[in-house]
């Protein structure tokens, strides 16, 4: 490596080492003893002996990888199907499956982006659909998070002829929902198209028999030609890959233009058959997003006092009142929520750490995110521990 670009990255290195920033992975162990508050295994599926058995079983017929890309010769029959069930699921029309969550928002973005389209994205939207807006190509304005007011503004004055307006369902950080109702709305009155990133809510959001079908499912945004839905499989489905949701005609497009798509090699059979197993236990055990539910209830409730003292200091609750599985704790510094994370760990809780720039509005947060297997002593205990380091921060 060249002399300059060593002095380079030596001068990036000491800046993240200063600011509090430094990231390492930290591997787990398949027998670890801890209680997992980290891990977006939401409805607590990832080890799941019937999922696991898919995609054991799978990787025995198909082999361990899809072997070329989808238009090749990567598509199975398992791909099919889960595209046809999470359609389903989803209450969309069809669903085209990519090799992660990631690659389905860049595909379809850029798939859909160009000088003639205008994105109006949250503020709040993921690092996925940032990556997406960039490479699309298309001015893109961003408005302050869940405003649907400054939204309507910003395309009320569009020269372009086509708009799309780019949010998530729950979002990642601070666990909240966006207003999808009024967004859809403003698509309609708009000619826009509003696109739902749905990675933190299916299998865990929805109500009656929509229960764990996401926040879309049973609603009047449900098939809405106005409606492109993605998600990830990685997240509550317990797998790996994602999807994009919406009709035929948007999902045919995908097949000739979605750049992640074409390029990439299909999404693992195993992984295909891991998450049509999920999706099929979503159906028929809605009692997993309730208890997701009432587990982050549970955890809300043991953080009370912490939020009550340390909420002053932010100008609302120092815990966020999530609307699924994700709480968010605000901490004073990235140095002190990366002390809080490790002491934790140390206590046998693992706890997110989120620093900038994983944070949308700059403040570094501890982020919870409850499971459906998680046991109420497991619950007492981790609050128990965060209690402990949290009453101890200046």
């Amino acid at each position: 490596m060249s002399g300059s670009m060593t002095q380079w990255l030596e001068r990036q290195a000491a800046v993240r080492d200063r600011r509090g920033l430094v990231r390492r992975p930290l591997a787990r162990a398949a027998d670890e003893q801890f209680i997992d508050l980290a891990s977006n295994d939401y409805l607590g599926l990832a080890a799941d002996p019937r999922v696991a058995g898919a995609a054991a079983a799978a990787a025995l017929e198909w082999g361990v990888g899809a072997t070329s890309s989808r238009l090749v010769a990567g598509t199975t029959r398992l791909h099919l199907d889960l595209e046809q069930e999470l359609a389903t699921l989803a209450g969309m029309e069809t669903a085209l499956v990519f090799s992660s969550g990631y690659l389905a928002n860049m595909g379809v973005i850029t798939a859909l982006g160009g000088p003639g389209t205008l994105i109006v994205a949250d503020g709040h939207c993921h690092a996925s659909m940032i990556d997406g807006f960039r490479l699309s190509r298309s001015r893109t304005e961003s408005f302050t998070h869940n405003s649907v007011a400054e939204a309507g503004r910003l395309l009320a004055r569009r020269p372009e002829p086509r708009a799309l307006i780019a949010v998530e369902s729950v979002y990642s950080v601070l666990g909240d929902e966006a207003p999808l109702a009024e967004l859809l709305g403003l698509a309609e009155r708009h000619d826009a198209v509003l696109l739902i990133d749905e990675a933190h809510s299916l299998g865990v959001t929805g109500t009656g028999t929509s229960q764990g079908h996401g926040s879309v499912a049973g609603t009047s945004l449900a098939g809405h030609p106005n409606v492109i839905v993605t998600v990830t499989l990685s997240k509550s489905l317990g797998s790996q890959g994602g999807a994009v949701l919406g009709s035929a005609l948007l999902r045919e497009h995908l097949l000739n233009r979605a750049r992640s798509f074409i390029f990439d090699t299909g999404l693992a059979p195993a992984s295909a058959a891991a998450a049509l197993a999920a999706v099929r236990i979503i159906r028929d055990e809605p009692w997993r997003s309730g208890a997701v539910h009432s587990n982050a209830a549970a955890l809300a409730a043991g953080l009370a006092s912490v939020s009550a003292a340390r909420g002053a200091a932010f100008g609302r609750p120092a815990v966020e009142q999530a609307a699924g599985a994700v709480q968010s704790i605000a901490m004073p510094s990235a140095e002190a929520a990366l002390a809080a994370a490790r002491a934790a760990h140390s206590a046998g809780v693992r706890i997110g750490c989120f620093r900038p720039p994983s944070v949308p509005d700059g403040i570094s947060r501890l982020r919870l995110t409850a499971r459906a297997t998680l046991a109420p002593e497991e619950i007492e205990d981790s609050c128990a521990v965060l209690r402990g380091i949290l009453e101890e921060l200046p």
